[in-house]
């Protein structure tokens, strides 16, 4: 085994924010009329990111799809209207977030808007309101097929054949007799918040992505991918506001998600990327626990993954921070390495990962700063849980 060097530790030491960084957020507004006066352009949303005045962004593509929008919509109507239900009139917590339109934007529709509308949220009720869009098989090949069918009008290939999908029993049907009341009534809406988030978001990816994607590859002994990873940014995602499906490696992330704003977009982003990398970190522990004939923590990996993206976009977190703060502010100091910083504890502590939390800073920290090799940290972890 090779000890990490703490040159190498230090070899990702500059990643920070530059000075310039508050101006872009300030141009932002002006970029996000740009880029919302080009929707009916040709050109993909995609491109006109590339094309934007921050130069061609690294590590991420980003896509505001129609009907990748209108499932993940359809989906989160369904399981909200199934939640009302089951309540039987007791207060529910709600299925994701929402937007908060003006009372003057609630849209109206006609009987027989309503009527289809109604349609295509019962069928996705019987469908797939049940289902996790995270691990069900059907809800991923559906969500990429959408993806995949973007810049098509049409779903069935009626009027295209190009525009054949080939999706499964009635959902292409279903989806295309939504399309209209969908476009005519939400799709706007959810379209610009989409794309104000990724202009929000693509000052930090294009100055940070470079370093952060090879620093998070360097921890997990992996590779990041050589082509960069598909975003499907949507009005709605699932319940926790953003998730990753693999094979091939896609996000999908909720603009209106306040989870998901600020500083902390990009650790979302680079978070859910991080399920794909940190498939060795996943092996290892799994392979650990068979030497010890113990059982493989539940969850103990993503716990990890937490930590580790926490932690290495913490100077950024902190560096915006301070530019925002008032100039008699104490900088933020570097806590201890058996301290788990108060806004990550939380994270941690809300999906239950208390205990992880503490073991991640004695036994995994160090490995980060650079003191013991990946094998010994695992080890270490492994035997401590």
């Amino acid at each position: 085994m090779t000890r990490v060097s703490s040159a190498a530790s230090q070899k990702y030491a500059n990643i920070s924010v530059s000075p310039m960084l508050l101006a872009s957020f300030r141009v932002a507004l002006l970029l996000s009329l740009g880029l919302l006066s080009a929707a009916a352009a040709p050109r993909t949303f995609a491109q006109q990111v590339e094309d934007s005045i921050y130069g061609p962004l690294p590590v991420f593509e980003f896509h505001s799809g129609f009907w990748v929008n209108l499932h993940h919509f359809l989906y989160h109507e369904a399981r909200a209207r199934e939640a009302a239900r089951d309540s039987r009139g007791t207060s529910t917590k709600p299925a994701g977030p929402g937007l908060k339109p003006s009372p003057s934007s609630q849209p109206s529709l006609t009987p027989a808007e309503q009527r289809i509308w109604d349609q295509a949220i019962a069928y996705y009720v019987s469908s797939y309101a049940g289902k996790d869009l995270l691990v069900n098989i059907d809800l991923i090949l559906l969500k990429d097929q959408l993806g995949d069918f973007e810049d098509c009008n049409e779903l069935t290939g009626r009027k295209k054949p190009a525009c054949d999908a080939g999706l499964p029993g009635n959902v292409g049907i279903i989806l295309e007799a939504a399309a209209p009341i969908y476009r005519a009534h939400w799709w706007a809406d959810h379209d610009r918040a989409n794309r104000r988030w990724v202009v929000r978001v693509a000052p930090l990816v294009r100055e940070q992505g470079v370093g952060l994607s090879e620093r998070l590859a360097d921890i997990y002994q992996s590779k990041w991918p050589k082509e960069k990873i598909r975003v499907e940014v949507c009005a709605f995602a699932n319940s926790a506001g953003a998730y990753t499906t693999l094979d091939p490696l896609r996000v999908t992330i909720a603009s209106t998600d306040p989870r998901n704003q600020g500083p902390e977009a990009l650790e979302v982003l680079f978070h859910e990327a991080s399920h794909d990398i940190a498939r060795p970190v996943e092996a290892a522990i799994t392979r650990e626990c068979r030497q010890r004939d113990k059982p493989i923590p539940r969850d103990l990996w993503h716990a990890l993954i937490f930590f580790t993206t926490g932690e290495v976009l913490r100077p950024i977190m902190q560096q915006a921070e301070q530019q925002n703060a008032p100039d008699d502010d104490v900088p933020p100091q570097r806590q201890t390495t058996t301290t788990v910083p108060p806004a990550l504890r939380e994270k941690l502590s809300q999906r239950g990962w208390e205990e992880y939390s503490r073991l991640l800073a004695i036994y995994w920290q160090p490995y980060l700063d650079g003191k013991v090799t990946f094998e010994d940290a695992i080890a270490r972890l492994v035997s401590a849980v």
